[in-house]
């Protein structure tokens, strides 16, 4: 697949100049309405990184130990081995809490209740997340395992910490400063890209709300584009703690605290392998790749609402796929 066949956006840019950006496709699946540029996206995972920036924001303070059990901050937590939970542990995946996707419902599409409940019920959110794990009892960290509840529960850790909603730490620390007006958090009236899963609209039963902090946000490529500016250059976390968010750990499938970091060599370009910065985003029927390249200071963002991109875009690390292609060739050009 080429990325004309993509329905959806690239964005390439480097420094504070965009290389490349353009929309293809339609937005519905056999439909003569193209795709535009600037729409809101839901950003679904990429709001991990978000949310991570956030918590080296506090570890910044002083106000954060990524090492301390998160009792210190929520000291009525009812998550298992709470006492020796870390905020590290959490953004690494490695908490050993409840994985919604353990309980899926044929007839809600395949979504779990925790995703189709109504927000501030107690089969979702916190509630649900510090609930038993029905799995033999091992104090973390337990092996690496993706899921929500990892970062839901790290939103309330801030929360706690900060005395302001997840919303509001958003829109104070990250849309306010950077002049991005169309950043926000689901439930919102405003109207994003919808999603297709199989030349279908997505299913209904989900609600983007109950992501929280793992998947709720949204806004428009040039909002993200603008937050990976402002992380690069140091302007939302200092270099040290930056560091440390971006350390890939090779035991986790180099998995770094709400994104991914390893270093890769692209088909076709000369030279040792790049650093990358990895950070995925689906849900539904929409997906998104961030991918930061710090030694060359270079972004590249893509979209698409149709499900099947997921598998589109690939691997880098395999050399296979839309991003890594889109990649090496932006890279080899650039170099």
């Amino acid at each position: 697949m080429k990325a004309a066949d993509l329905a959806g956006t690239v964005l390439i840019a480097q420094g504070d100049r965009i290389l490349f950006e353009r929309a293809y496709g339609a937005v519905e699946p056999n439909g003569t309405a193209p795709h535009h540029l600037g729409k809101v996206w839901r950003w679904a995972s990429v709001s991990k990184q978000v949310t991570a920036t956030l918590a080296m924001q506090e570890v910044a303070a002083g106000r954060l130990d990524l090492d301390q059990p998160i009792t210190r901050y929520l000291p009525q937590s009812r998550a298992p081995h709470a006492d020796t939970l870390t905020a590290r542990m959490l953004m690494q995946h490695v908490s050993g809490l409840r994985h919604a996707d353990d309980f899926a419902r044929p007839e809600m599409d395949g979504w779990t209740t925790f995703y189709t409940a109504p927000l501030g019920s107690a089969e979702t959110g916190v509630t649900w997340c510090e609930g038993p794990t029905g799995k033999p009892d091992k104090a973390p960290p337990a092996d690496f395992r993706y899921g929500d509840c990892d970062f839901i529960l790290m939103g309330a850790v801030l929360e706690a910490i900060t005395g302001k909603t997840y919303a509001a730490l958003v829109a104070e620390r990250i849309a306010g400063p950077l002049g991005l007006r169309a950043l926000g958090v689901f439930p919102t009236t405003r109207r994003t890209v919808p999603g297709f899963d199989q030349g279908k609209p997505e299913s209904r039963f989900f609600h983007l709300e109950n992501f929280g902090p793992a998947g709720a946000l949204y806004g428009t490529t040039h909002d993200l584009l603008a937050f990976d500016r402002a992380l690069m250059t140091g302007k939302l976390v200092p270099p040290a703690q930056r560091a440390v968010m971006w350390t890939g750990e090779p035991r986790y499938g180099y998995a770094a605290l709400g994104q991914w970091a390893f270093e890769a060599a692209l088909k076709g370009c000369d030279g040792a392998g790049v650093q990358i910065i990895e950070r995925r985003g689906f849900i539904g029927g929409v997906v998104l790749r961030n991918i930061i390249l710090p030694e060359l200071d270079m972004v590249l963002i893509m979209t698409s609402n149709r499900a099947s991109a997921e598998a589109t875009f690939g691997e880098i690390w395999q050399q296979a796929g839309l991003t890594h292609d889109v990649l090496a060739a932006a890279l080899c050009k650039a170099s």
